[in-house]
């Protein structure tokens, strides 16, 4: 099981792209938890984590949220734009599974 956190601004905007990853997890038999959470949470949502992406309104918060995930050896990237604006699950969730490898 694969545990995959997205933050961006309010949590909210990224609803969308959750529900179309594990779409896509499930016809490629990944099992994955994600979920979304607003970009001001992360310290307290980072424990379970095996990978975060970061919404690319909040790439200005990568090298604080690079920090933290690295102190924990959590792999962290800010999605593709093209992909977050797509609402593109697939790529997305491909994205944070070749970070975890």
């Amino acid at each position: 099981m694969v545990n995959i956190v997205l933050f961006c601004s309010a949590g909210m905007s990224t609803s969308l792209l959750v529900t179309k990853m594990e779409k896509a997890a499930k016809d490629k038999g990944i099992e994955v938890i994600i979920n979304a959470y607003p970009e001001a949470e992360m310290r307290k949502r980072l424990n379970d984590a095996d990978v975060v992406l970061l919404g690319p309104q909040v790439r200005y918060a990568l090298a604080k949220a690079k920090k933290l995930c690295d102190e924990m050896n959590i792999p962290i990237d800010v999605i593709n734009s093209r992909d977050y604006g797509l609402m593109n699950g697939e790529k997305v969730l491909e994205q944070a599974l070749s970070l975890i490898k």
